[in-house]
């Protein structure tokens, strides 16, 4: 080990080079950037409680506003046209309309903005954050089979951001999801699962002398960022271990059969409706605790009737009554669909109350107007989970008040002691916890 650590390591005083490694027992390990190489550059116990669970839906061509939010604000709001259909969630649910992420723009490019409310750039130089939903899986999916799931109605773009800015590609099967929670693997392959994930959690023992040795020829300052950057990798091994483990449990049974994919790709409303039924399933069997899941802008005509040109070009109504009619009718059957699945979560009894009080869904979209590309006054729509809610937060609609605010808040109801997320300036104003 001592030799190997030379050998990449030769003559430190010349500076690291920008592609050292550890090595050890024939393996190797990159390092961070480290100020060395500056020349080279130029959870957690079970809870006897219902868990708390995560649900973020969104949207690639937001709602039409004037259809979504009430004239009223507060709890004693008459309901919108899209909000008729919702009625029975009056008190479960939240809207919040003036606001948006602080210096995101970019139209439809902001959709990789949703849940991690960071202004990427250009497209030659975009750097992402963390999402909402990754940020959540990343501290608690330890305790599930599946730390997180992240889906679409479509296509393989998401939302979903890890903390390197790195998407996570969303499953679009309905199908393949139901396998992949209840459809147990072989054997063979549970075996070959569990080989590769113990070769993978070996590295740092192989490389653990090599990195002791590095440390002490660092400076403070290297020393912190290889010991942050170790612990993320110990992070890893540990859902690398926990991964181990179930891949030799079974998976759990549900009283239901695999379901049918929708053949059509721009009937998106049936495809909602059949991921929704199995994201109610993968909740109610603990198998994950952090879904997302994205309803991208759909080119093709959705078969509905008094619908006859596409989704997305309806989106561009330009104030056209004839496609505003159509719009209304298509965005009105994504939301009746999606109240179905949090009537279906409220109907699954917990030892705490239902599934819905302990999932928190949230519904959104980087666009406020798709008509004309506006990632202002987003539109906003918070149900279930542990919340005060409070009705319609109506806030400026000019100057927009900072919807990370209110995934702070999400956060804290999810029991996590944080006090900030992305550009936030603290908890949504008007929504408390219960």
């Amino acid at each position: 080990m001592a030799s190997a650590i030379k050998s990449v390591f030769f003559n430190f005083q010349r500076r690291l080079h920008r592609r050292s490694v550890l090595r050890g027992a024939g393996v190797a390990m990159g390092l961070p950037w480290l100020t060395a190489m500056q020349s080279s550059f130029g959870e957690t116990t079970p809870s006897t409680k219902s868990p708390r669970r995560l649900v973020a839906c969104t949207m690639g061509l937001g709602l039409v506003s004037e259809n979504l939010y009430p004239t009223q604000s507060g709890i004693r709001y008459e309901p919108s046209r899209y909000l008729q259909p919702l009625e029975d969630f009056k008190d479960r649910m939240t809207l919040v309309s003036g606001s948006s992420h602080p210096h995101v723009s970019g139209g439809h490019r902001a959709e990789a903005c949703i849940l991690t409310a960071t202004p990427i750039g250009n497209a030659g130089n975009a750097k992402n954050g963390i999402s909402l939903d990754q940020y959540v899986a990343k501290h608690r999916g330890l305790e599930t089979r599946f730390p997180s799931l992240v889906l679409s109605t479509g296509g393989n773009n998401s939302p979903s951001y890890t903390e390197n800015g790195a998407m996570v590609p969303a499953l679009d099967s309905p199908a393949a999801l139901f396998s992949k929670l209840f459809v147990d693997d072989s054997v063979a392959q549970r075996e070959l699962q569990a080989t590769r994930v113990r070769q993978g959690r070996s590295i740092m023992d192989l490389v653990a002398e090599d990195a002791k040795s590095l440390g002490r020829e660092l400076g403070s300052g290297d020393r912190d960022r290889l010991d942050l950057y170790f612990t993320s990798v110990r992070e890893l091994e540990k859902r690398m271990a926990e991964a181990e483990r179930w891949s030799r449990l079974p998976k759990p049974k549900v009283d239901a059969t695999k379901p049918v994919d929708v053949g059509n790709p721009s009937d998106l409303v049936a495809r909602l409706g059949t991921m929704c039924d199995v994201l109610k399933l993968a909740l109610e069997t603990d198998s994950t605790r952090v879904i997302t899941l994205h309803i991208p802008g759909a080119g093709g005509v959705i078969p509905i009737e008094g619908v006859d040109e596409g989704y997305h070009a309806l989106s561009h109504h330009g104030l056209d009554e004839g496609k505003l009619s159509q719009l209304a009718i298509v965005e009105g059957a994504i939301l009746e669909r999606w109240g179905d699945f949090l009537r279906q979560l409220g109907q699954v009894q917990e030892q705490d109350g239902h599934l819905l009080d302990q999932t928190t869904v949230l519904l959104t979209s980087n666009l406020g107007n798709a008509s004309n590309h506006d990632n202002r006054n987003m539109p906003v729509i918070l149900a279930g989970g542990r919340y005060r809610h409070a009705g319609h937060l109506a806030f400026d609609r000019r100057d927009n008040y900072p919807l990370p605010n209110l995934y702070v808040s999400i956060l804290q109801q999810l029991g996590m002691e944080v006090d900030s997320f992305a550009s936030s300036t603290g908890t949504m104003n008007g929504l408390s916890l219960a």
